[in-house]
């Protein structure tokens, strides 16, 4: 190794022992690892200590690991000699900037450019549910190192926001209120904004013994989470690669499924009733089963016969009718427009508290449904064939 390579790890060692370090980046690589870019660097506080979070970024992924101060500085010399053309140190006291050649390689010093992150309280927004210096808004890109909301994710921290608020707000109406451990299944978590923010609210905000899993098809995506959750020590947080049709979730207090395309929303709904869970919250989208089947009564065939409008009233009765369903199988609902997020203008969410099952009810909202479906020439949807 050379001299201003050996210089730039020293002073790496060096930040870490004076409480220093801020973060480091590698780039320009040129090794022999495919598809390799990048290597980001931070310290997090995790239940076994400190710890230095790798973030590798690959042409089409991101793999984390985390490592204690002694293992991540040997880790990173490896990286420096074995491809990495360029290494940025900064720390409180000043940066560094390392450029390695085939022939010689130099050393920059200058003045320090970022500061740590103040404090987790000041770093708060007002009146906040999700602390914006959390770990896991920094490993997936919704907020810097400084702990503060990029200005391209200020739609998905309201967002993020938002759910966390509906979800406490369900909890604390439902006769959940009381319990000191509870039970969540996040069926399709997708890259895990959401099911991160909703376990740090219930483990970390209200104190919960919290068990938690998100399902998501993507391989890539269940390994990335999983990753996160281990570096920031949520010992209760684990995700699978699993179908919301195959996934086991009869243990679920709380069942979540947001943006489960078509049916898959009503497979979720049936899993959580069936769970006998005491919370459902789902946002469905790709209302595609009732718009094939509508054939509109005689008094709106001059409204509907137009596209936009047919699928407007489409959404509007397969979601009517989900609510509905729920509600005969002993849920108290709520059906109402969640924030706007990307890939999803339209944006209801559909929420079920458990309640005492009323035969009487029961048997009215039968009617109603059979009544609507019989208006509209429906012959079938998915989640009342699933509870038949």
């Amino acid at each position: 190794m050379s001299d201003p390579a050996a210089e730039f790890i020293d002073e790496l060692g060096r930040s870490l022992s004076a409480n220093e370090f801020v973060k480091l980046t590698l780039s320009n690589y040129r090794g022999t690892e495919p598809h390799l870019q990048k290597v980001s660097v931070r310290m997090i506080e995790t239940k076994k200590g400190r710890r230095l979070f790798f973030q590798y970024r690959y042409e089409t992924r991101d793999i984390s690991k985390n490592y204690d101060p002694a293992e991540a500085v040997r880790r990173i010399q490896d990286l420096v000699s074995s491809g990495f053309r360029s290494g940025h140190l900064f720390t409180e006291s000043k940066d560094l900037q390392l450029t390695v050649g085939k022939r010689s390689s130099r050393i920059v010093t200058g003045k320090a450019t970022i500061k740590k992150a103040a404090a987790t309280g000041h770093d708060r927004e007002k009146n906040s549910l999700v602390d914006a210096s959390a770990f896991y808004l920094k490993a997936l890109g919704i907020t810097t190192d400084n702990g503060e909301v990029r200005a391209q994710q200020q739609n998905k921290w309201r967002q993020i926001n938002k759910y966390v608020e509906i979800l406490g707000s369900l909890f604390d109406t439902s006769s959940l209120k009381d319990r000191t451990e509870v039970s969540i299944v996040d069926m399709g978590s997708g890259k895990g904004y959401l099911t991160f923010a909703a376990y740090d609210y219930f483990a970390k905000v209200r104190g919960l013994e919290v068990r938690m899993t998100g399902v998501e098809t993507r391989k890539e995506l269940v390994e990335l989470c999983n990753q996160i959750s281990e570096a920031n020590g949520y010992d209760g947080l684990k995700f699978v690669d699993g179908t919301i049709a195959d996934f086991d979730v009869r243990d679920a207090d709380i069942l979540i499924a947001l943006h489960a395309c078509d049916t898959a929303t009503d497979d979720a709904l049936y899993k959580g009733i069936a769970a006998k869970a005491e919370i459902i919250v789902a946002a469905p989208c790709c209302h595609k089963e009732l718009r094939r089947q509508i054939r509109p009564p005689d008094l709106l065939k001059d409204i509907l016969k137009h596209g936009t409008m047919l699928e407007r009233e489409a959404e509007t009765i397969t979601d009517g009718l989900r609510a509905m369903l729920l509600e005969r199988s002993g849920y108290s609902t709520k059906v109402f427009e969640f924030v706007p997020i990307e890939h999803t203008p339209k944006n209801n969410i559909i929420v079920g508290t458990r309640k005492p099952v009323d035969n009487s009810e029961t048997t009215r909202l039968q009617g109603q449904i059979d009544a609507i479906k019989a208006m509209y020439g429906i012959r079938e949807q998915r989640l009342e064939n699933l509870l038949a």
